[in-house]
């Protein structure tokens, strides 16, 4: 799926690092917060980002340690702190009564921001993510970091990420990952986010269950709760617990994608939140 490109590449100063976001125009429409998932980047919603761009302002973020944004020198990469970053990117952009999305990791921080700012935001999208996440598809997440992170050329990324992930669509496919990569002084290429976070030792960055549940029935907003079919991220029970716990939210599910749904699925993202949004 390819789309024309019309966003500008823009930085801003927040909690001491420089952001990378993409600004999609239409600033007289409603503003669209885009957070990517773990190891993304802004760029991993050119697609849905077109797609919206005639009725919203669309911003996509590049998060902390992640894509063209600055990486935490003292590697803090805690939900606590990103979605303070988010609260950080809201009051220097000057947004108001905006519409928020995220995927994953982005999805976790847009639920914490919307649960503490419930004021704020006018609409929440929650992408394939809940306070509970399936043991195997943690465990996926992890070896994925491990494995080979530097390569010749970028075909063999791309080769190594559609092994991956082979049910992914191929051109979104290859536009994440090329847009995920930068040349290393001996000319080969390497991954855009923070090499700590491929660290063995390092536990993937995660807030307390108990602590995310008791988040939810302070959103307000109007919420869509998008699950993958085949997901091994959010289970069915989560989802429907969080459909329980958030009192306007309904969910839809994304036919033949798994967790990683705008990868997978790119003209079932662009349907599930259309209509909504």
């Amino acid at each position: 799926m390819t789309t024309e490109t019309r966003a500008q590449d823009k930085h801003v100063e927040l909690n001491g690092l420089t952001f990378h976001y993409r600004d999609w125009g239409n600033t007289g429409a409603q503003p669209l917060v885009l957070l990517h998932g773990f190891t993304g980047h802004a760029r991993s919603w050119d697609t849905l980002a077109a797609a919206l761009a005639d009725r919203y302002h669309v911003l996509a973020l590049d998060q902390r340690g992640h894509g063209e944004t600055s990486w935490a020198p003292d590697g803090d990469y805690t939900a606590e702190r990103m979605v303070e970053d988010v609260g950080a990117f809201v009051q220097a952009l000057g947004l108001r009564r905006f519409a928020l999305l995220g995927l994953s990791m982005g999805g976790r921080n847009a639920y914490h921001y919307t649960g503490q700012h419930p004021e704020e935001v006018e609409r929440l999208v929650i992408v394939d993510i809940g306070p509970e996440i399936v043991a195997s598809g943690s465990n996926r997440i992890r070896q994925g970091t491990q494995a080979a992170d530097t390569f010749d050329d970028p075909e063999q990324a791309i080769a190594q990420s559609r092994a991956a992930n082979p049910i992914a669509d191929e051109g979104e496919l290859r536009a994440r990952v090329t847009n995920n990569l930068m040349q290393i002084a001996d000319g080969r290429w390497t991954f855009r986010y923070d090499k700590a976070l491929r660290n063995p030792d390092r536990p993937l960055p995660r807030p307390d269950p108990a602590a995310a549940w008791a988040l939810l029935p302070n959103i307000t907003c109007p919420t869509l709760l998008v699950r993958g079919e085949l997901s091994d991220i959010l289970s069915v029970e989560t989802a429907e617990r969080m459909i329980r716990e958030i009192p306007n939210c309904r969910m839809v599910t994304v036919p033949g994608a798994g967790h990683s749904i705008p990868l997978d699925s790119p003209r079932g993202m662009i349907d599930s939140v259309q209509g909504f949004l």
